[in-house]
């Protein structure tokens, strides 16, 4: 949809992409993973009808496992229904050595001030190193909700909404 080949584009190039489509993104902790998910926000904007998202990259999915005919992408899927991920599913990663490294590249990255990358679980991977059978998960988003009523995703939370300061 933009031309770019996220897989094989710099974080520089993709940057210059968001610039030039004025896609609004926060600098502080900005690095590859928070432009390919900025560039992805872009595009699933510009789908009308329903659809799925299939082969995202592996760095913006970091408790997914790698795809058996791509390592670069992860098995991970999420409905889109008029711009809106509905939901998201993917296979577990269940190597221990695979998960560590991420979970080392995730910790670098919230170090460099990205508040979204995962933080680093070191119970998780110990876990991981007993062994876990393969294994699939889906949720949905609230979202789905709020496009079936055909109202906002504020009412459509499932918590009860904050009430306002006096």
């Amino acid at each position: 949809m933009t031309g770019v080949d996220v897989l094989k584009a710099t974080e520089k190039e993709i940057k210059a992409k968001l610039d030039e489509l004025k896609v609004e993104y926060d600098p502080k902790g900005f690095n590859i993973t928070r432009a390919m998910d900025n560039l992805w926000k872009y595009c699933r904007r510009q789908i009308a009808g329903p659809g799925f998202l299939i082969g995202t990259p592996i760095t913006i999915s970091p408790l997914a496992k790698r795809s058996e005919n791509n390592p670069a992408l992860a098995q991970k899927f999420q409905p889109i229904i008029a711009g809106s991920e509905m939901g998201n599913g993917y296979s577990e990663l269940n190597n221990p050595l695979d998960q560590e490294e991420r979970f080392k590249e995730q910790q670098k990255l919230k170090e460099a001030g990205d508040d979204e990358a995962q933080m680093h679980d070191h119970e998780f991977v110990e876990a991981l190193e007993y062994g876990m059978p393969p294994t699939c998960g889906f949720g949905f988003s609230e979202r789905l909700f709020s496009f079936l009523m055909n109202k906002t995703a504020r009412e459509c939370q499932i918590f009860p909404l904050m009430r306002p300061k006096n």
